[in-house]
């Protein structure tokens, strides 16, 4: 499931807080979330801190440039799985955490420290964010501060920051942009580089990291811009179709 209802307290902080309000809503209004299985309680823990926290942070982020637009609700659902049954208990977390006085920057520090800076998994979140921001237009002034300093509190450098802006330009993004490489990296480099990539932004990876299995579309998304910006800059080297990276699991 992907929200465990017992995990709050075993959490703590502003995501514990969220969960703890959602958990009082959910009493209040004949709604039980399912406990998570007790046995391997510290990494469900984890997946639902994480869970919660892309949801907190996605709702203050569609809030960013104080409009929210079923735009940026359907792009949210567009990279994240939610089963049918779930559907009515993330929505009362997005709008709880919409409302909340709690800043993002606590959500953002909570779940940044369960993962060492610049961790995959982590930019995985940063790119859905910038995948809702993008998702009702170009993106704005207070969209752009927004995004910047959750970069910053997840440990990503300024360099980092505008590779992720030029992903999600008006104009789309160049292949190098994607891999984040220089143009003319050597072809071994750029296979090496692109090798790389692929290992830590697997799927399979990422979930064992700790990304809960409700992300697995955005992970596969993420990895075939990868392959295909890859592929591209083999071809206009000269080289035929690259080979791929592989996909991670339906």
């Amino acid at each position: 499931m992907i929200i465990g209802g017992a995990a709050g307290a075993a959490i703590g902080g502003p995501i514990g807080a969220l969960l703890g309000a959602a958990a009082g809503i959910a009493v209040e209004r004949g709604f039980v979330a399912p406990a998570f299985a007790a046995s391997n309680e510290t990494d469900a823990s984890r997946r639902v801190a994480f869970t919660v926290a892309v949801i907190a942070l996605s709702a203050k982020m569609a809030k960013a440039d104080g409009i929210v637009t079923r735009d940026e609700i359907a792009a949210f659902r567009e990279r994240v799985h939610i089963p049918p049954a779930e559907v009515t208990q993330v929505g009362r977390f997005w709008d709880l955490a919409r409302q909340t006085k709690e800043g993002f920057e606590g959500y953002a520090t909570q779940v940044s420290r369960m993962f060492s800076p610049r961790a995959p998994v982590l930019e995985q979140l940063l790119d859905l964010l910038f995948h809702i921001a993008r998702s009702d237009g170009s993106l704005t002034a207070p969209e752009i501060d927004y995004l910047a300093r959750v970069s910053d509190i997840f440990g990503f450098t300024e360099e980092d920051f505008h590779r992720l802006l030029a992903l999600h330009a008006d104009e789309g993004p160049q292949p190098w942009d994607v891999l984040g490489v220089d143009p003319a990296i050597p072809d071994d480099e750029l296979q090496r580089h692109w090798k790389l990539l692929v290992r830590d932004h697997h799927p399979d990876k990422l979930i064992a990291d700790g990304m809960p299995e409700e992300f697995i579309a955005a992970a596969n998304d993420r990895l075939a811009r990868i392959n295909a910006a890859y592929d591209a800059m083999m071809r206009s080297r000269g080289f035929g179709a690259a080979p791929t990276g592989g996909g991670g699991s339906a």
